[in-house]
């Protein structure tokens, strides 16, 4: 059996988190659910998953794995205890790559006065800086929540309600060193489509908007799943120059994951492919998951799609 591309789902991104309680709460206040916890208390750690789960939402009800837009928190036992433990948000030097998750909103003046009111920080408050229509909040560790509007910002300037429950996780920022060879590994290789492109020229960067959704010509801002890669001008000519993929010191974000229709035959597709590997299905002891590398080095995992065919008891 070939796998099929256009049955992969963008999954999940994992980020680590100092004390998952005060993390959990956080996505919580924002309107997701914590829909899986994973324990491991030989290795000393445990993951959280968090989605958004209400009526409203685009993957409501569903398996985890059959999901997009799903958020994964790890903890390892004993960060929130040590005071000299802090979370690298990959904003800033050394740790630089991976930039923010993001959460569109239904009215985003009301939503970013309902986090503002219960006492969370802003890297950038709406009417900071020349964009008025994006914020950026902070959560715990300080990774950066970029919080966008699911309409013009016009309509939404008098509304002082909002609701979570229309809320999606949107999309995931990283930067990429040279555009032309993360366009061609997202898409000739993970199947992904380009569904928006915005160009800044005058602030030398370009942001490419990927998913396995179809292009909507007027907005992504109701899609779950979407990869977002800022590209800064000619960064691909500087042969020194390379993103931290947050896996070594400093340490944050960790992974992206897709899930697929066949995990085996989704691999040995990547295999044919030729794709560069972190951890093969038949390395190591969990194998039921495998890591691909992108151009940046940033990781990927690959899980099996649950619905599509069941394979264990994740």
């Amino acid at each position: 059996m070939a796998s099929e591309t256009s049955t992969y789902k963008f999954n999940h991104s994992m980020l680590r988190v100092k004390d998952p309680k005060a993390s959990v709460k956080y996505y919580e206040f924002l309107g997701m659910k914590q829909i899986r916890k994973l324990e491991f208390p030989d290795n000393k750690f445990d993951l959280y998953f968090l989605a958004y789960d209400s009526p409203k939402s685009a993957s409501a009800g569903k398996h985890w794995s059959d999901r997009q837009g799903v958020l994964e928190l790890t903890h390892n036992y004993g960060s929130e205890y040590d005071d000299n433990f802090k979370i690298a948000n990959g904003n800033s030097e050394p740790g630089k790559g991976f930039g923010h998750v993001c959460i569109s909103v239904d009215n985003i003046q009301a939503a970013c006065q309902r986090i503002e009111d219960a006492g969370y920080k802003f890297q950038k408050k709406l009417t900071d800086g020349r964009m008025r229509s994006i914020a950026f909040a902070l959560d715990p560790d300080s990774y950066w929540v970029e919080i966008i509007g699911q309409k013009p910002i016009e309509e939404t300037e008098k509304v002082k309600e909002t609701d979570t429950g229309s809320y999606r996780f949107n999309h995931t920022m990283i930067r990429i060193k040279d555009h032309a060879a993360s366009l061609k590994f997202y898409k000739e290789i993970m199947g992904m489509t380009l569904l928006r492109t915005s160009e800044n020229a005058s602030n030398k960067f370009n942001l490419y908007f990927l998913g396995y959704a179809p292009p909507n010509p007027t907005s992504t801002s109701h899609h779950e799943g979407l990869l977002e890669l800022t590209w800064n001008y000619g960064t691909e000519n500087d042969a020194s120059f390379a993103y931290h993929n947050g896996n070594t010191d400093p340490q944050g974000f960790g992974h992206i994951c897709v899930s697929v229709d066949d995990l085996d035959a989704a691999c040995k597709r990547f295999e044919e492919k030729g794709v560069q590997w972190k951890k093969r299905l038949t390395e190591g002891r969990m194998r039921n998951v495998a890591f691909v590398l992108d151009p940046d080095g940033y990781w990927i995992e690959v899980i099996q799609n649950e619905k599509l065919k069941p394979t264990s008891n994740w």
